[in-house]
């Protein structure tokens, strides 16, 4: 028989200790899915930038199909140097909403993956917390596969002028991707599987062509009525027309939003859509 001063008692991990190893797991899980499927990702993070770019940047230019305000060559680059970071930012949007929103409508759904991720040792909100994060991480990554191809697909003389500043990029991206998968965790733990369409028909398109894509936000002044510039107050409640002015002022000198607006309002953003997606997602997990 063992002596027992001999028996050695390890010590239980405490209630936080054991939330963050198992919030670690749970993205480390999600990271190695998407190395396994890195190709997957990487053709459909592509797809949509690349076409857009391809179309509006070389292909109007090559058949001469105006854009730009019919402004000739230098019309073309003036829209090439909006269009870059709008591409950018709809990247973004578009991955975090598919990385989260998509993912949890499937968990929810049919797979009812989601009744496993509940049960590991950690409060409800953090295994929310564990999917805007890997999501997050996704959309960075995203930004760094786009940023290049829009930046570089373009016709002969259309030239996108870009003034990079970086300290605008690095922290504007990370806050980008939060804000966006936050919004994903809304969409997800909102819409039915089965209502998906719905989601990207309702909601998704207006986000895209109100947020600043393809236009700046200064640019709207100009669309009145009485007066009163009617589309630039009402794009205010799209939380991308931030993200792309943000990317303008980080990528190019095009005139642009203030960052002292955009910043604040990105955040006050994330925290309401973490908010509203956490309340969500307690409820769809114990209804």
């Amino acid at each position: 028989m063992a002596d027992p001063a001999m028996i050695t008692v390890t010590p239980a991990r405490s209630v936080p200790a054991a939330a963050r190893s198992a919030l670690g797991a749970l993205i480390r899980r999600d990271l190695l899915v998407l190395r396994k499927n890195f190709g997957e990702f990487a053709g459909r993070t592509v797809m949509q930038p690349l076409l857009l770019v391809f179309v509006f940047l070389y292909v109007f230019p090559t058949i001469g199909q105006g854009v730009g305000a019919g402004g000739g060559k230098s019309g073309e680059s003036d829209f090439a140097t909006v269009l870059v970071p709008g591409v950018v930012a709809v990247t973004i949007m578009f991955q975090g909403i598919q990385s989260v929103a998509i993912q949890l409508s499937q968990e929810f759904g049919y797979t009812r993956e989601i009744e496993d991720r509940v049960q590991a040792p950690c409060p409800l909100w953090l295994v929310a917390v564990s999917r805007v994060l890997s999501g997050a991480t996704q959309g960075m990554i995203s930004a760094v596969i786009v940023f290049p191809i829009a930046a570089v697909v373009h016709a002969p003389g259309v030239h996108a002028h870009l003034s990079v500043h970086w300290w605008v990029v690095v922290t504007l991206i990370p806050l980008s991707c939060l804000a966006m998968t936050s919004l994903g965790l809304v969409l997800g733990t909102a819409f039915e599987p089965r209502n998906i369409g719905l989601m990207f028909g309702f909601v998704v398109l207006p986000l895209v062509f109100l947020g600043g894509t393809y236009y700046q936000w200064t640019r709207l002044a100009a669309v009145k009525v009485g007066g009163f510039p009617w589309l630039q107050t009402l794009v205010l409640a799209n939380p991308l027309i931030y993200i792309a002015e943000g990317m303008r002022a980080g990528l190019t000198d095009a005139s642009h939003m203030h960052l002292y607006v955009v910043y604040p309002v990105l955040i006050g953003f994330c925290v309401l859509f973490l908010g509203l997606g956490l309340r969500n997602f307690r409820r769809r997990v114990l209804s």
